[in-house]
């Protein structure tokens, strides 16, 4: 098993690795359609945006993080009054 001192990067692999695969294959078939070796295509188009994918996880990250706890409120200073 993996440590729990990784579990950042684990995540990030595993989203990267999805998110790219998925967005690469629709965004495959919407430019070229079920076309012939279309599955070879992907892998490729796969292989290059999990190279992007994975860095850029990585990076925005701590941004995204910092944005959701400015958008989202902490239950514990609202009052029930502020609850929705």
């Amino acid at each position: 098993m993996i440590a729990q001192k990784y579990q950042g990067v684990v995540f990030s692999f595993i989203m990267a690795l999805l998110m790219s695969g998925i967005m690469s294959f629709v965004i495959s078939l919407f430019n070229l359609g079920f076309v012939e070796d279309i599955l070879l295509l992907w892998l490729s188009a796969w292989g290059f945006a999990f190279a992007v994918a994975f860095p850029v996880i990585l990076l925005v990250t701590p941004i995204v993080k910092m944005l959701v706890s400015i958008l989202v409120n902490n239950e514990s200073s609202t009052t029930p009054d502020q609850k929705l």
